[in-house]
């Protein structure tokens, strides 16, 4: 059986690239956008790149942009948005051990999603999101960098870096 070699589209400069090899095009990438919104002058704030991909479908793989001060909440918002929504259901991220929900219950020992990225990750975190406790779809996320970069004025807080071509 041969395995399936995933490619997919940067968003920053339209290349297309293996899953294997996204991460480090995408440091030389960010590098150049972060020089070049440099060059415009503005605040700079704490940013991180975080890869996504499915837990039991690693073809389907993603990598993000987060502000750092952004609640968990914002990431889980945009998950649901690209991948997961389909009719509100419970969601929750799991970051060593503690869980993080968007509906907490307090004897489970579960906070709420308001809880800013930066107090809760750092560089090589790894952490699992789950989406619909009953047929559940988890994601599998690590914290590949953080650096600082400026944004655009009304710029998201979550960004899409790069995403997989659909897998045939």
């Amino acid at each position: 059986m041969t395995s399936l070699k995933s490619k997919g589209k940067c968003s920053l400069c339209g290349g297309t690239f293996r899953k294997a090899g996204m991460t480090k095009h995408l440091e030389t990438c960010i590098r150049r956008r972060v020089r070049s919104r440099d060059e415009q002058g503005g605040a700079s704030v704490n940013l991180y790149h975080i890869r996504v991909e499915g837990c039991s479908l690693p073809e389907y793989w993603m990598h993000l942009q987060v502000r750092a001060d952004a609640p968990l909440m914002e990431l889980d918002r945009f998950l649901r948005a690209i991948w997961l929504e389909c009719c509100g259901h419970l969601s929750a991220f799991t970051v060593r051990r503690h869980r993080y929900a968007s509906d907490p219950i307090e004897d489970l020992d579960e906070e709420g999603m308001d809880t800013p990225i930066y107090e809760v990750l750092s560089p090589g975190a790894e952490f699992i999101h789950e989406y619909d406790y009953g047929s559940t779809t988890e994601l599998a996320l690590k914290v590949v960098s953080e650096y600082r970069g400026r944004l655009e004025h009304g710029e998201a807080p979550v960004q899409l870096l790069a995403k997989n071509e659909p897998p045939p």
